[in-house]
């Protein structure tokens, strides 16, 4: 196993041996359903009054929870592998879903693999970066969620390698030594609620505006051009994209207006995030009905696929349990 000066060296038969299959570091708890809402909105909303201090505490410290400079530079040159991260943050984004974790759950989860890959180097095999993801989203939903599925139990939608609990639990003191023990991050959810009631203050599209923003949160984590944007940006922009979307009344919020709800924040910081969003939005649409005779194929595509496996059993996966 190849080694690199300032990494981590790994070897998977250092790493596992038979042990309890609960995830937590500290306690083991079963798993039960939890079909409370994913995003976790809000219905009413009362700050205290201390509120727009304590929000530009964060505005100030956000950066420190962002992952190291250079980063987002090395998945443009390809020095780190922006094709295997978009697997991880995929798959990331399935299991949040599967389990019905909160939206924070899942960002936070990549933003700690970002801030790890950032200072350390992986080794090129994809089961390495597989355990990474494992261990991120361990820690995100110990973090954020009341009732975590056990380590074996969150290999699920299509791991390729199964990790014994012993070694997701290695990986996490990596990455927790490697996060020097900052795990409570300041991230765009941070700000959502807050700057929704900026944005309707009357209350009555609040929940709506954090859900909708949230969604649009998710739906562009896998992009690396919002790496280099902090998390405040990312949440003015989003209730912006979000209130000129679904709300036409809301049209007259502006990057410069939505500066305004706090000190600290960066008028052409959100104005930047906002005009990226829009592109991006723009493209998703374009690559999902590009011309109706493109769309009519692939639909015909699609639905010859799903009758050829509706029909005819596959076979089972086949999935390398690494200890």
């Amino acid at each position: 196993m190849m080694a690199y000066a300032s990494t981590i060296t790994m070897r998977v038969n250092l790493f596992g041996e038979a042990a309890s299959d609960h995830g937590d570091l500290l306690c083991g708890e079963d798993f039960e359903s939890n079909d409370d809402d994913s995003i976790g909105c809000i219905s009413h909303v009362e700050f205290p009054t201390d509120i727009d201090e304590s929000i530009a505490g964060f505005l100030v410290s956000e950066s420190v929870y962002l992952p190291g400079l250079g980063y987002p530079e090395r998945l443009r040159t390809q020095s780190v592998d922006p094709t295997t991260r978009s697997e991880s943050v995929s798959w990331i984004l399935k299991v949040n879903n599967y389990y019905h974790f909160q939206a924070v759950t899942a960002y936070l989860a990549v933003n700690y693999m970002d801030r790890f890959l950032s200072s350390h180097d992986l080794p090129a095999d994809r089961w390495a970066l597989q355990l990474l993801s494992v261990a991120c989203l361990s820690l995100a939903a110990k973090m954020e969620e009341t009732l975590v599925p056990s380590l074996l139990d969150l290999q699920v939608e299509g791991t390729r390698f199964v990790f014994e609990p012993k070694t997701i639990r290695r990986m996490e003191f990596l990455v927790l030594t490697a996060l020097k023990w900052r795990l409570r991050s300041i991230t765009p959810f941070t700000f959502l609620d807050f700057f929704a009631y900026k944005a309707d203050s009357s209350g009555k599209y609040i929940r709506n505006l954090v859900f909708h923003a949230s969604q649009i949160i998710l739906d562009l984590i896998h992009d690396i051009e919002f790496l280099d944007h902090c998390p405040s940006s990312m949440a003015a922009a989003a209730i912006l994209s979000a209130s000129h979307h679904y709300y036409p009344w809301l049209q007259f919020i502006t990057p410069q207006t939505a500066a305004s709800w706090c000190i600290g924040l960066s008028e052409n910081g959100i104005s930047k995030c906002y005009k990226l969003m829009q592109q991006k939005s723009v493209r998703n649409l374009q690559r999902k009905h590009p011309i109706n005779i493109s769309h009519q194929k692939t639909t015909s595509a699609s639905g010859l696929d799903a009758g050829i496996s509706s029909s005819s059993p596959s076979p089972p996966s086949k999935r390398r349990k690494l200890h």
